[in-house]
């Protein structure tokens, strides 16, 4: 099958979360958003796309995956010694500072960028060999820093301030989950007590409280396939990293409390859709807040299946679409095609792929 101009994955998911306060504002509080008229539990996209990228980290090959930091001069300096170990860590370091100046990347006299700067391991590895060669002109080593991005800088972006030319644009976009019903912010009081202190010591030597809310969450991605395959520029490369993709939305979850809530739990629905016309995000479903003393994930994926349906009267029927689901909820086999694992899922969605852009 020949893929058409534009194709794009939607990635949905329905995830209850028990008590919990994984995504915070300045204040502690659990981030919310009002939406439909009613308050709503809220993860930033920029939270999960952290804990997405920490998922890569933990299961992708070094030379796949970027880094973030303000540090970049050292990161190039030690793949410099790693070129020429007769080289002190001081002289690599100077080394490192001067080809990122001659590309145009400023740093300051502690050998800092002035902004975090998102470097893939294959533009650091360039960079060293140019640093050592002494290569100072500022086209080729633009040229090294915007091609062989890693999988998470094609999919996420990166934006350099001191010169916009080495922007990457994004391939893939993270809406901010929020729950598909009200909610409200609970607080729970805790003491603690000092264990050397008298027995006759009846008070507690600290005491606070912690904000928390649960939440059934709807959740959105979206991949440009035909920007990341432009990307990438290797048609396995964009098969094996959207798999990860998908395995990595699926199993991550931002870690704030984590260690106080335990709330370590996975989606009841995930759902794919490819897309030759345009991606379609499904969360007007929840305009209308879930009612219920029963439970929100049943009435939630039935309100996401109806919406699938609706949005046909104005984009194009997707191309496929398969699920995988813990239970049989009412309407998902009328929409897609079930799997019986995230495997099995990932494995159907690969193979399908590869059959559309082998003539890309």
């Amino acid at each position: 099958m020949k893929i058409k101009e534009t194709l794009f994955l939607d990635v949905h998911a329905i995830q209850t979360v028990p008590p919990s306060n994984i995504n915070r504002d300045d204040t502690g509080s659990p981030k919310t958003a009002q939406y439909g008229g009613v308050r709503r539990a809220r993860i930033s996209s920029q939270s999960w796309k952290k804990a997405i990228r920490d998922y890569f980290s933990k299961r992708c090959e070094q030379s796949k995956v970027g880094v973030r930091t303000l540090k970049i001069v050292e990161y190039i300096a030690k793949e410099i010694l790693k070129l020429d170990d007769s080289l002190t860590f001081d002289e690599a370091s100077k080394l490192a500072n001067e080809v990122l100046n001659n590309a145009g990347i400023k740093t300051k006299k502690d050998f800092k960028t002035q902004a975090i700067l998102f470097l893939g391991y294959v533009q650091a590895q360039k960079l060293a060999k140019a640093a050592i060669e002494k290569i100072s002109d500022k086209a080729v080593l633009k040229d090294i820093l915007n091609n062989n991005p890693a999988i998470d800088i094609a999919l996420f972006g990166r934006m350099v301030a001191d010169d916009p030319s080495l922007n990457e644009d994004a391939s893939a976009q993270v809406a901010h989950s929020i729950s598909t019903h009200a909610v409200q912010t609970e607080f729970d009081f805790y003491t603690a007590n000092d264990d050397l202190s008298p027995e006759d010591n009846a008070g507690a030597s600290m005491l606070g409280n912690i904000e928390f809310n649960s939440s059934t969450l709807y959740r959105y991605a979206n991949v440009a396939v035909h920007e990341l395959l432009n990307q990438l520029k290797d048609k396995e490369a964009v098969k094996n990293t959207l798999k990860l993709f998908i395995e990595a939305f699926c199993n991550s979850l931002p870690t704030g409390k984590s260690n106080t809530f335990a709330n370590q739990t996975l989606p009841q629905v995930l759902l794919l859709t490819l897309r030759n016309d345009r991606p379609v995000n499904m969360v007007s479903a929840f305009e209308e807040a879930v009612k219920s003393n029963q439970g929100y994930v049943e009435k939630s994926v039935e309100k996401l299946t109806d919406e699938y349906r609706k949005t046909e009267k104005f984009v194009n029927k997707p191309v496929f679409t398969i699920y995988v689901s813990v239970d049989k909820f009412k309407g998902l086999s009328e929409i897609g095609e079930e799997k019986s694992s995230l495997t099995e899922l990932v494995d159907e969605f690969s193979n399908r792929l590869e059959e559309m852009i082998k003539e890309f």
